[in-house]
Parts: structure tokens; C-alpha cells; sequence
């Protein structure tokens, strides 16, 4: 049995090394599914055995073979973040559901969603954007769930996980609206929205909260560490709401169930 995690990380692993190709060509007009990948300073094709996820990084010290240029760190990190999420979901929905077919099913779904957060995380990072067809799919899946919800579990309250989305998204709008973009841009709005049809009301409102609290330590974590940022720095927030959404998702954590614990 322990065959099967071990299986499922390294799968990760290599849908990792191709969400690394995903953020590095996303808008710039390359193809994603076709050329291979080649050193950003010599430009020189890589070899099979400098595309095996993270032992290739590994291996050659984190520099290029031929130019000894050094090789980003976020494409090991990509890698191994992709393959525990990965684990994690086969955790959370295949062994704690039993093997049953639906938990296979919510598994590879979940995949989906998380391999496309993975990407809108990183490329917000480096790009200070979110991409519009990466949150539109994310939107889309967000939305299907609730009609899986709706033909898999009785008594399901459609009318308030269609509510969740827009209710939570709300608040970023006026953010986005009033200050004309400049404390809150609107791929956040987007992407609350499908936050809060993926989670629901409860678990959304609880993943909104989570990346308040992780934002706010990692903002006074920066001002302390790095001179070169102040107050007015502008840091991307959709990192931060996709750690939260991960966090109450994966554990199923609500408002309920939160101060049940806490009060």
C-alpha cells in the first residue's frame, strides 16, 4: 500500500517539471506542448538527464552544464511542492475516503485545481499578474464542483455554495473599485470567486481569513528582513490566498469547526 503515495509523489514530480515549462512560457507567444527546453542564458537543448525533476537540479549543482550560469531555484521548488500537494490530496480524498471511486475521481479533480494554483502562485510572484486564462479555468472547475456536489452528496445547499463565490469576492471588489486598483488588483476578485465556489461559504470565509494572517506575518517578516521594501511596497496577495484555500480545504476547515476548537 505504501507503493501507491510513493507512486503518486513522483507523478508529481513530473507534472511539476511541466508546470515549470507552463510559468516560464505562459504569454510569450512559445508553445507550451512543444520545444524543447533549453538554458535561459546559452540557450543550449538540455539532455534527458538534466530534465529529471530535481535530482537533474541536484546533480548539477544548480548550475548550467555548458555556461555554469546558476539555475532558478523555483524549478525544484515547483517540482517538490507539486509532488506533496499531491500526496496530500491522495491522503485527504483517496485513503481517508476508502478507495471508493468517488475519492479517485475527487482526487484527479483536485489535481487539476491545485496544478493550476500552482502556476497562478508562481507566475503572480514573478510577474506581479495573474493570468486571465489560468483564473478563468480555475473560475470554471470552481463552479463544475458544485454541480458534482450537487449529483453526489444529498441535501446539498446549492443556493449557498452559488452565493459563496460572489459574496466573497465582493469585499475585493470594492477594494479593487475604490482605490482604482492600486490596494487590491482584480485577478484577486477572480480568483475569490472561485475560491468561494470551490470551498463554499463557511471553508471560503475561513481561507480568506488564513491568508490575511499568513500575508500579515510574512509582510512584517519582510519589512524587518529587507530594507528594500516599506508599507508601500507592492507584494502579491494571491500567494497568500491560495496557502489559505489550501489550508482550509485540504482539512476541511470552517467557521463552525474553527471556533469550536478555539472557544
Amino acid at each position: 500500500m505504501i507503493l501507491l503515495p510513493v507512486f503518486v509523489f513522483l507523478f508529481g514530480l513530473i507534472i511539476g517539471s511541466f508546470l515549470n515549462v507552463v510559468i516560464l512560457r505562459l504569454n510569450t507567444g512559445r508553445s507550451i506542448a512543444k520545444g524543447r527546453s533549453a538554458c535561459a542564458h546559452c540557450a543550449r537543448k538540455l539532455a534527458w538527464y538534466e530534465l529529471v525533476p530535481v535530482l537533474s537540479f541536484l546533480g548539477l549543482r544548480g548550475k548550467c552544464r555548458t555556461c555554469r550560469a546558476p539555475i532558478s531555484f523555483q524549478y525544484a521548488v515547483v517540482e517538490l511542492t507539486t509532488a506533496l500537494t499531491f500526496v496530500i490530496l491522495y491522503i485527504t480524498t483517496v485513503i481517508n475516503g476508502g478507495f471508493a471511486l468517488y475519492s479517485y475521481l475527487s482526487f484527479a479533480f483536485l489535481c487539476v485545481i491545485a496544478s493550476i494554483l500552482i502556476v497562478i502562485t508562481i507566475y503572480d510572484i514573478k510577474h506581479k499578474i495573474i493570468p486571465d486564462k489560468l483564473v478563468y479555468l480555475f473560475i470554471g472547475l470552481s463552479f463544475l464542483s458544485i454541480v458534482w456536489k450537487v449529483a453526489t452528496i444529498p441535501g446539498f445547499l446549492v443556493g449557498e455554495a452559488l452565493v459563496a463565490g460572489p459574496l466573497l469576492a465582493l469585499p475585493f471588489f470594492l477594494l479593487w473599485y475604490f482605490s482604482g486598483g492600486r490596494w487590491m488588483g482584480f485577478g484577486d476578485v477572480k480568483l475569490m470567486l472561485g475560491i468561494g465556489w470551490l470551498l463554499g461559504l463557511s471553508a471560503g470565509a475561513m481561507a480568506l481569513l488564513f491568508s490575511f494572517w499568513i500575508g500579515g506575518i510574512f509582510g512584517m517578516f519582510l519589512l524587518a528582513l529587507a530594507k528594500q521594501y516599506s508599507m508601500k511596497s507592492q507584494v502579491p496577495f494571491a500567494p497568500f490566498l491560495i496557502m489559505g484555500t489550501f489550508i482550509a480545504g485540504v482539512w476541511s476547515i470552517t467557521l463552525n469547526s474553527f471556533f469550536q476548537i478555539w472557544l
